[in-house]
């Protein structure tokens, strides 16, 4: 089933001379494929569930731009929606009534959310739902998990996942101590080490922020208890409860993760799916702490393109389709067809493997697991994942490229994709 005519000699020629214009060639670093080997496939277009790269070589996507693409990409209803926008200009600067539309439709969707602040990426969105945290409690410190990933703001640099993850790196250079001293770190699903830290520091932690189902480490859910645990160990100290929702928002369930598992943090941020492919972030939670931010309050946040047009169209029309009836249950479906059938082939070949799936939000880790945080994570074959990533390119199949991310499907998938990749996997799997 290997693609006679996989051809990447495009691709080649576009990054060698990228690398010469950007830092290894790209625009953000798991890009470059420097975990997988090999190079990069610079991509022309993309339509529905597929891509098609320089070279005319066609894949089907799970990468899905990081996952905002959950209705397919390039989804003509949201395409015709941009059209009429963009003819009214492309940046306001200014209040618009698109941003009243989807500001209600996230607080009637999200159960934390009762007020909210767009902002232009998830980045963005963690960076001020720190400071307010800090503002609001009049503490220092927060508690962050090792692996997780909140964007590339210094205090979040310390045991990151996403590409600090991948590329394998320390914390980053450039990052004062004076910054990161008050960030604290807890492996995942390990609420007593989240209790020592609270005993360690009395009065002092502002918050705990999470990804509830890791995805910048791997596809990692958490285990029964531990995002209720961390709900009454925050209350208890009066600390606040932060669900980084930017990639399981409106993806594992239209109220997120918090719907999902029936736990209402204090604050939530979000992001990629409420922008409909546009760069977009936001955050929010409860009225009372909302109402610290400028001008309503004292901290300070601001962005000029914060609240564009073009991206609360496409955010808005893009929850419009997901609200369509069975669209979640088809998600999960596809999905838990396209997880199961992966760790039961791999499994017949004789590899360890484990991983699993919640709707539209799946992972494979080569190693026999159980996988509960990112220390087990890294006990994956990164060097076989990294001939399986190869392999399923060359069948036209795109993953992400790194076995620290998770994977994503979207309604545009078919069965038919599906059993594609899946015949596909098979003959990696015996080969690799």
């Amino acid at each position: 089933m290997v693609t006679t005519s996989f051809k990447t000699t495009k691709s080649e020629e576009i990054f060698a001379a990228a690398q010469k214009l950007m830092p290894g060639g790209v625009s953000s670093p798991v890009r470059a494929f420097k975990s997988v080997g090999g190079q990069p496939i610079v991509f022309d277009r993309v339509k529905g569930a597929y891509i098609w790269d320089i070279d005319g070589n066609q894949y089907i996507d799970y990468v899905g731009t990081w996952g905002p693409a959950i209705c397919g990409h390039a989804h003509p209803e949201v395409i015709e929606a941009l059209h009429n926008a963009l003819a009214k200009g492309t940046s306001f600067g200014a209040p618009s009534v698109l941003e009243n539309v989807l500001a209600e439709m996230v607080i009637d969707a999200v159960p934390s959310i009762e007020m909210v602040r767009f902002v232009n990426s998830g980045t963005e969105a963690c960076m001020a739902v720190s400071r307010l945290m800090r503002a609001f409690t009049g503490r220092d410190k927060m508690i962050k998990f090792e692996g997780c990933y909140h964007g590339h703001a210094d205090m979040f640099l310390v045991k990151a996942g996403s590409g600090v993850a991948t590329l394998g790196l320390p914390d980053s250079p450039g990052v004062p101590k004076s910054t990161t001293v008050n960030t604290l770190t807890a492996p995942f699903n390990n609420l007593e080490a989240v209790k020592a830290l609270f005993e360690e520091n009395p009065n002092e932690i502002a918050g705990v922020i999470l990804e509830p189902v890791v995805g910048n480490a791997g596809f990692i859910p958490p285990d029964a208890g531990f995002l209720e645990g961390l709900r009454l160990i925050t209350r208890e100290n009066g600390a606040l409860l932060v669900f980084d929702e930017v990639m399981t928002g409106f993806r594992i369930a239209y109220g997120g993760a918090q719907e999902k598992f029936g736990i209402t943090p204090d604050l939530t941020t979000l992001g990629k799916i409420i922008g409909g492919g546009l760069p977009v972030g936001a955050y929010g939670g409860r009225r009372d702490i909302m109402s610290m931010v400028a001008p309503s309050g004292p901290m300070y946040q601001a962005g000029t393109l914060s609240g564009n047009p073009l991206a609360m169209t496409a955010g808005i029309k893009t929850l419009e389709l997901l609200q369509k009836s069975g669209t979640y249950d088809y998600l999960d479906r596809i999905t838990k067809k396209l997880s199961d059938g992966l760790l039961q082939i791999a499994k017949e070949k004789g590899h360890a493997v484990c991983g699993g799936q919640i709707s539209g939000m799946f992972g494979l880790f080569f190693t026999s697991g159980p996988v509960h945080n990112y220390e087990d994570a890294k006990k994956s074959e990164t060097a076989k994942f990294s001939r399986f990533h190869r392999g399923m390119l060359e069948r036209g199949i795109y993953l992400a490229p790194s076995q620290f991310e998770a994977g994503f499907t979207s309604v545009a998938h078919t069965e038919e994709d599906i059993d594609r990749t899946l015949a596909a996997a098979r003959e990696v799997m015996s080969s690799i």
